[in-house]
């Protein structure tokens, strides 16, 4: 079942989120990953919302998603991210609809 991963990032360092965002895709597309959505100028319709930047992604499955989440080459580069910002995340499945 296809997952989604919904972010909430709130950036304090451009610096290092931008040394984080240059090895990223490289180590993404190993694993199947599918880039749906970056946005610095979401549309806060309900509620609060403060992030700087929001990112919505796909992973063919909740496996697939912890491969990349847990590979070496990941964990690696996260640690730029974790200087860098704020990250709030969420996996959703998606519909089943056969």
């Amino acid at each position: 079942m296809t997952v989604y991963i919904i972010s909430q990032i709130t950036i304090h360092d451009r610096a290092k989120y931008d040394a984080y965002e240059a090895g990223f895709m490289e180590i993404f597309e190993q694993y199947e990953g599918t880039m749906l959505s970056v946005d610095e100028n979401a549309k806060r319709l309900e509620g609060d919302w403060t992030a700087t930047r929001s990112v919505l992604m796909s992973f063919p499955s909740a496996e697939a998603f912890k491969a990349w989440a847990g590979s070496k080459e990941y964990r690696e580069i996260s640690k730029l991210r974790h200087a860098a910002a704020i990250t709030n995340s969420y996996m959703v499945n998606g519909l089943d609809l056969e």
